[in-house]
């Protein structure tokens, strides 16, 4: 469900679970962490493009495969991709279209350049579920687009546009949705004919608070947990699965 094609010293990985709106199971969590660790020790890859197509990117956690994994250790999929798109070394580009929910908008926090098309619908429902947010968000985001703004998507859960998300930084370009993957991977292959150590020494530099994304990614999964197990949380749920 995760397809990889090289295409000179580009890794392009698109997810391709199209019937279920792209929703990440964990064999797709296991595969891109792979891809990643795979990508990051092989001198022959310089960046990697994550996409899903021109119609949609992540509708987010696959949350009945999700629940069936039990404890959020370091061994479980979802937490083991954490970890691994966060230290990530190389240049990760996204191409974002139609719905980016939870994990879908998260993991561009960890993406060094983000291109959406005009039709993009972003969206952190965690408060929804009775839950909170996860991946580093509640750290990244509001570095990005400020402590009030991040509270208005992570806490009231509202979403937001492409116009929205590259007004405060998050999306660094809107491309017609036509020319999307296209223009996303020329943006690509123009990161990996720069020399690659300097490449990759700028962003060791931009990411040097890195130990402070761990250490959020871990905070938040603690209190993830502990909420899963709440009534709120599984009435909630619950509520979310009898509507599908």
């Amino acid at each position: 469900m995760i397809q990889q094609q090289q295409v000179d010293a580009v890794l392009i990985l698109s997810m391709q679970r199209f019937e279920k709106k792209n929703a990440l199971n964990l064999q797709m969590y296991r595969e891109l962490s792979a891809a990643l660790q795979s990508a990051a020790a092989n001198p022959a890859i310089k960046v990697v493009l994550l996409q899903g197509n021109e119609h949609c990117f992540s509708s987010g956690n696959d949350l009945k495969d999700f629940l069936s994994a039990g404890e959020l250790n370091r061994q479980h999929p979802v937490v083991e991709f954490l970890y691994t798109v966060a230290a990530f070394p190389k240049p990760l580009v996204a191409a974002v279209a139609g719905l980016a929910i939870g994990i879908g908008t998260t993991v561009l926090l960890h993406c060094d350049l983000v291109y959406a098309a005009p039709d993009c619908r972003f969206q952190l429902p965690f408060t929804q579920l009775g839950l909170c947010p996860e991946a580093a968000s509640s750290l990244l985001l509001p570095q990005i687009a400020g402590y009030q703004r991040a509270a208005q998507y992570l806490l009231l859960g509202e979403a937001f546009s492409s116009e929205q998300a590259a007004a405060f930084g998050l999306v660094n370009e809107i491309v017609p949705a036509a020319q999307l993957l296209a223009h996303a991977a020329s943006k690509a292959q123009a990161l990996a004919a720069l020399p690659a150590q300097a490449v990759l020494v700028s962003k060791a530099l931009l990411k040097a608070n890195d130990k402070q994304t761990e250490h959020a990614i871990a905070t938040e999964l603690a209190e993830f947990q502990q909420l899963l197990q709440s009534d709120s949380c599984q009435q909630r749920l619950q509520a979310f699965f009898s509507r599908k």
